[in-house]
């Protein structure tokens, strides 16, 4: 009788070993006082949805950070930046907050006065002093072809949705990315309201954060001379050009975007 209840007690023990992972009682590099990775937070802009981080967010898990990738409402800059605010506040730690495009607006809004938020990444992004908007940053130097290429919703309350044509969003949005991805893109596109590219900023995040910037070199969106010149006043701490990359960098070269994203967080 008793060698049977030592049988069960055994076969309980190796029952639990097959389910703990091994080295479960090891402490976790990043779980240590002192060295827990910050949480990386992006927005994506308009005429995308966090989809379009898929790239960099597989990198920085692999590289141990956790990762948010926020869907952005692209309603309005206040209200984007009041949502991103609520997200941030759920999070416990320091962060890393990357913007693309329109994404930029809001979070250089939505990290103001928030202590966690220890750095900024633009990526491809509009980096706007108080009083700019993202439609007046677009149009203060030459080359953005955006206005040629959008569509409008009529929404009945006065405002209108903006979206790309299918049929002009490889060239436009994303001529670096292979065509049946840029088509699948371009299908699942989230629309902006309009107000949202014509609202004033408020004042921004990047005079007491750290920033840092990807500039991409044939952006139809946004010109990369307007990119740079957003960039050296924000004095940027590492702006990294990406030569011949569309407006959707992040898709088409995410080991630069993560790369320059893991710099930040150091």
């Amino acid at each position: 009788m008793r060698v049977r209840k030592v049988i069960a007690v055994l076969g309980t023990l190796l029952a639990l070993g097959a389910v703990v992972p091994s080295g479960a009682g090891a402490a976790d590099e990043t779980s240590k006082p002192g060295t827990k990775k910050p949480t990386v937070v992006l927005v994506h802009g308009a005429f995308a949805d966090a989809s379009s981080w898929n790239g960099v967010v597989e990198r920085l898990q692999r590289k141990g950070f956790p990762v948010v990738a926020v869907a952005n409402p692209l309603r309005s800059v206040a209200g984007d930046a009041q949502y991103l605010k609520q997200v941030l506040a759920t999070i416990d730690g320091p962060i890393v907050l990357a913007g693309h495009s329109y994404g930029g607006m809001v979070q250089s809004a939505a990290a103001l006065g928030n202590p966690n938020v220890k750095a900024l990444v633009y990526v491809a992004a509009f980096a706007p002093e108080k009083g700019e908007s993202a439609l007046g940053l677009s149009n203060k130097l030459p080359g953005s072809t955006l206005g040629e290429a959008v569509r409008p919703i009529a929404l009945g309350d006065g405002t209108t949705d903006l979206v790309i044509a299918q049929d002009k969003f490889w060239q436009q949005f994303a001529a670096d990315v292979p065509r049946k991805d840029a088509t699948l893109a371009a299908a699942t596109q989230r629309p902006i309201n309009d107000a949202a590219l014509t609202e004033e900023a408020g004042e921004p995040a990047w005079r007491a954060i750290p920033s840092y910037f990807v500039v991409a070199g044939k952006d139809k969106n946004i010109p990369i001379a307007a990119q740079k010149w957003m960039a050296e006043r924000a004095h940027s701490k590492a702006t990294v050009e990406v030569e011949g990359a569309s407006h959707s960098v992040a898709v088409s070269h995410p080991d630069t975007v993560a790369d320059l994203i893991v710099r930040a967080a150091r």
